[in-house]
């Protein structure tokens, strides 16, 4: 008894999993331009299967009675101003349409019967074919014996169709809407070689005898035409025609693509441009535009030449066209990417930052932005003598200050020298103009050039002093520093005034004792002792009270100086 009933569940399963699959939907196109005689009875003979679930006719500008019969037989009409072609008729159909199996018949049959449209369509809703494409029997072919069989031989002898211009077909919409429907005569020659190329499914049907209207030869010559021009197209497309084909197009894009992309490296690491942002902003602009050309046609290329090689024709000669046709894509790349691993063999890594520097400039990405500041662009610096009388003014430009993180008016001690910065004269964006004292202790000469890179290697282990910026009016500070040429642990320090925070600075901090000046005398000496948990000293004039904070840890390429080198701060007090 049990096994009855398990029997009888697995029925009722089985039969409720096929019911609730759903049929496919089947919508028929019929493409019409007057075809006031026929159109009605090809409706006819489409209405008398049940599975149908919309007929529409496309009147392509039909200049009889060819909307008003479509209408009476009971077909859906969307109707064209002028006629535009049987291709265009159809593309319209197929986007008013709504099956998931969709049929094209000419308007023009003549003794059609129900069971060649279903012929038709049985395969496809039986799963054995993704399109199907009739055959049947008739007085004539001129078109396809005289023009579309030899073409189609010699481009794609992979198709053995016998009438590969037949007029009917009837396809998975899923595949339709993947392929580009041509607006005349050429439509149905290229949905046969689209869907080769694509790997659909494709099954000629026959369906015995039909009859067409006869064409005239001056209409048959236009056919002929279109469908030439498809094939041709297609065989373009799809790599059929070595060089002068839409590969051959895609491939010299792409080549355009990768040079735009090198050319928007030499703009921003080599060509000098005043300002040098222009330069910056024009190269990234074109490196841009030409990875976006380069990368849209490569994918394109890729695509095309995997059809190309894996076609079933001769693999030698496939693969002697894709050599021919794709190494000046292969070297363009070659040369981009060469120049690509120049510039990262110029790339110096901070904690800090990124910075880029190959003959021209250096570019600096900052990995945490400074003062908003992401990018700059900085060097090289080419050295000259002073100025007339200048013994003791050094003029940088604000690049080098930045460098070497002091600024305008601030001192540095070369030889025992004290020498003032100074800012560039107009037009010397790029000039160090150095006395001739300064140039000889630093060991550099006049015309040399100096990468930004290399600017703290000449000014390493000199004493600098510079101004703080505060955001108070009653106090200035001047603080001591040593240059150094790379980044180490450092402090963060806080000023307070009245306990008011004013400003913050950052240095290497050893252990050790550190001179405060007040008002340019000694005021006191402080012992650091970065173990020790005195993090705060005071300093008290009148009624102004200074404390130094030693707030966290940073980074820094700039070093306080002890007791035995130089002043730790020095504070005028305006009030």
């Amino acid at each position: 008894m049990s096994w009855i009933v398990l029997l009888f569940v697995l029925f009722i399963a089985s039969v409720k999993t096929r019911s609730s699959k759903k049929p496919m939907t089947v919508s028929v196109i019929l493409p019409a331009y007057n075809e006031e005689k026929t159109v009605a009875s090809v409706i006819k003979t489409v209405q008398a299967l049940n599975y149908i679930d919309e007929i529409i006719v496309v009147n392509d500008g039909s200049l009889d009675a060819t909307e008003k019969m479509a209408k009476e037989g009971g077909a859906t009409v969307i109707s064209h101003t002028k006629n535009r072609g049987k291709g265009a008729a159809i593309k319209t159909g197929f986007k008013n349409s709504k099956g998931d199996v969709v049929v094209f018949l000419d308007a023009d049959l003549q003794k059609l019967n129900p069971q060649q449209v279903d012929k038709m369509i049985r395969p496809i809703l039986n799963d054995e074919a993704d399109v199907t494409k009739t055959k049947f029997k008739r007085e004539a072919g001129r078109v396809t014996e005289l023009t579309a069989k030899p073409l189609l031989s010699f481009f794609f002898p992979e198709i053995k169709f016998e009438q590969p211009l037949s007029g009917q077909f009837a396809a998975r919409r899923s595949f339709l809407s993947n392929i580009n429907l041509e607006d005349d005569y050429g439509v149905d020659v290229g949905i046969v070689l689209d869907a080769d190329v694509m790997g659909a499914r494709v099954k000629e049907v026959d369906i015995g005898n039909i009859t067409h209207s006869m064409s005239s030869l001056h209409e048959l010559n236009i056919v002929a035409t279109e469908v030439v021009r498809t094939i041709v197209d297609r065989a373009n497309s799809y790599g059929r025609i070595t060089m002068i084909d839409t590969l051959g197009k895609s491939i010299r894009m792409g080549v355009l693509g990768l040079s735009l992309t090198t050319l928007g490296f030499f703009f921003v690491f080599f060509i000098r441009i005043r300002p040098s942002y222009l330069a910056l902003y024009i190269g990234l602009a074109i490196i841009i535009i030409g990875i976006i050309i380069a990368a849209y046609y490569v994918i394109k290329i890729i695509r095309a030449s995997i059809k190309t090689i894996l076609r079933p024709d001769d693999k030698s000669r496939n693969l002697k066209s894709f050599f021919y046709m794709h190494s000046p894509l292969i070297v363009s790349a070659l040369i981009m990417f060469a120049v690509l691993f120049t510039m990262l063999g110029s790339v110096h890594v901070d904690e800090g930052k990124i910075s880029i520097e190959p003959a021209a400039r250096n570019v600096i990405f900052w990995k945490q932005p400074m003062e908003n500041q992401t990018i700059d662009v900085r060097g090289p610096y080419t050295v000259d003598s002073a100025l007339e009388n200048e013994f003791s003014i050094i003029r940088m430009p604000q690049d080098a200050l930045n460098t070497l993180e002091l600024g305008y008016g601030d001192t540095i001690t070369i030889n025992g020298e004290t020498y003032t910065l100074n800012q560039t004269i107009p037009g010397e964006d790029s000039i160090l103009r150095i006395p001739y004292d300064a140039r000889n202790a630093l060991g550099i000469n006049i015309r040399d050039v100096i990468r930004d890179t290399d600017l703290r290697n000449y000014f390493q282990d000199l004493y600098a002093q510079k101004n703080l910026p505060l955001t108070t009016a009653n106090m200035t500070v001047t603080e001591g520093l040593i240059v150094k040429n790379t980044l180490s642990d450092a402090k963060v320090i806080n000023l307070y005034l009245n306990n008011e925070k004013v400003g913050t600075t950052t240095g290497i901090l050893k252990d050790g004792s550190y001179k405060i000046y007040v008002n340019g005398y000694l005021y006191k000496t402080i012992q650091i002792n970065n173990s020790s948990a005195q993090k705060t000293f005071l300093v008290t004039k009148g009624n102004n009270v200074v404390k130094i904070e030693i707030a966290g840890d940073a980074k820094s390429s700039a070093e306080l100086p002890t007791s035995n080198s130089g002043i730790l701060f020095n504070f005028k007090f305006n009030s």
